[in-house]
C-alpha cells in the first residue's frame, strides 16, 4: 500500500485523535484518514450522480 504524507491543522489531528485507538471508532490514524476519504468520495460520487455528471460506468463525464 503506497504511504503519503499530509499536513494538517494540529486542531483537526486532535479531533481526528478522539476518535482512534481502545475507546475510539478507528484502530489508528490511517484506518480513520482511509474512512474519511472513502466517505468523501462516496459523497462525491453521489453529488456528481444527482447533477448527472457520471458516466455509465462510473467515472466523470
Amino acid at each position: 500500500m503506497p504511504k503519503i504524507s499530509v499536513e494538517i491543522p494540529q486542531e483537526l489531528l486532535d479531533d481526528l485523535d478522539e476518535h482512534v485507538g481502545d475507546d475510539g471508532k478507528f484502530v489508528n490514524r490511517s484506518d480513520a484518514i482511509r474512512a474519511s476519504i472513502r466517505k468523501t468520495l462516496d459523497l462525491l460520487d453521489e453529488i456528481d450522480e444527482r447533477h448527472d455528471r457520471l458516466e455509465e460506468d462510473g467515472t466523470e463525464k
